[in-house]
């Protein structure tokens, strides 16, 4: 693996994590308050199998830092697009995580021509209006928590507990979103009012327009929860989203985590694999 700065149109410098390859490549976009090094497992996967990957920090995530302007869906699918453009890769499988993957179908719909095929993994079908009556309750629900003196190991600890199932690499990874400081605790890297500034911006802008205007093959890999409810309520969710697709293929996973590229990176990578050998 290398680190990778990127120059965007903003003026900024976006950070890469690539490895090599000599196939067709993949664009890996994480999600909101997330970063690239989710990615590492799913990338090591791919790596091996003679594909380059690069895996992206958006704007105020992980190694890249905020433009002073801030940042939405549509600037974040613009430093992606500079990372295409400047390394040459088109036709790249481009795969975002949860709002990455909000991202990867803005991307996609307004440079068709830069992407071969999509993977929206538990993403890219987020409509925020329609999951909550009002912004005001939206914004509550969402607003991320207060991470005033906590610690780095606790949070660790919590990860393990929460996740028995991720990897050591999974969970310092993320870890690695948060910022953390020389007494142990940590900070974010993304301040609230970005966060927020993210979401609100979500709930304006619902992906469905930018689903219809996609033609190239699209992988929608939803985690479903155990819970019924929940479970039918993401099922309709991507259903929706595939009706507004020319070519569509859903692969779900039964009982699985929001963040399926930590908890489950090797079936993930070949499901990836998959869809670039279409």
């Amino acid at each position: 693996m290398e680190l990778v700065g990127v120059p965007t149109p903003a003026g900024g410098t976006v950070s890469c994590r690539t490895w090599p390859g000599q196939t067709r490549p993949f664009v890996l976009v994480h999600g909101l308050a997330s970063n690239a090094r989710l990615w590492d497992e799913v990338a090591d996967e791919l790596s091996a199998a003679g594909h380059p990957v690069w895996a992206v920090d958006l704007p105020g995530h992980g190694a890249t830092e905020l433009p002073p302007t801030g940042v939405d869906t549509a600037s974040a699918a613009r430093a992606v697009t500079a990372v295409i453009q400047a390394h040459l890769l088109a036709g790249a499988v481009v795969a975002g995580q949860s709002w990455g993957g909000n991202v990867a179908v803005r991307l996609t719909a307004d440079r068709p021509e830069l992407v071969g095929a999509l993977a929206l993994v538990d993403g890219g079908w987020i409509d925020l209006p329609a999951d909550f009556g009002t912004w005001d309750e939206c914004a509550e629900a969402l607003r991320p928590a207060d991470l005033h003196g906590l610690r780095a190991d606790d949070l660790r600890d919590r990860l393990r507990q929460s996740h028995p199932d991720w990897s050591d690499r999974a969970v310092e990874a993320t870890v690695a979103s948060l910022r953390e400081l020389p007494d142990g605790t940590v900070e974010r890297r993304l301040p609230i009012p970005a966060h927020l500034a993210i979401v609100r911006d979500m709930w304006d802008h619902p992906p469905g327009p930018w689903l219809a205007r996609i033609t190239a093959p699209t992988l929608l890999l939803p985690a479903i929860p155990q819970d019924h409810a929940r479970a039918e309520r993401t099922r309709r969710r991507v259903a929706a989203a595939a009706d507004l697709l020319l070519d569509n293929t859903i692969r779900e996973y039964a009982d699985s985590d929001h963040d399926l590229h930590a908890q489950r990176p090797r079936e993930l990578a070949t499901d990836l694999l998959g869809l670039a050998r279409r």
